[in-house]
């Protein structure tokens, strides 16, 4: 399964890139499992996106919660969860 996955604000200074295209195994079905195999990459993902991290997360720009599901093709976004002023 291919998913775009994008990368927001602090989360893009964090990761070092913008955004990725991103093979997935078929275990990963639902944002939180996304996360946790993003996590399990270590290095900047794991900074990035691991436990305690704020982070908001939308999937074709819908906002999502964990049990959102994603498919190939889905568009993924992470985000601080506070932008603007």
């Amino acid at each position: 399964m291919n998913v775009r996955i994008l990368y927001f604000a602090r989360l893009r200074e964090d990761m070092g890139i913008a955004q990725e295209l991103v093979d997935l195994p078929a275990k990963v079905c639902d944002v939180k499992s996304l996360r946790t195999q993003l996590v399990a990459r270590g290095g900047a993902s794991a900074a990035a996106l691991g436990s305690g991290k704020a982070v908001r997360v939308s999937v074709n720009q819908d906002l999502a919660r964990d049990d959102t599901p994603i498919k190939s093709g889905d568009e993924v976004a992470f985000f601080p969860p506070v932008t603007g002023g």
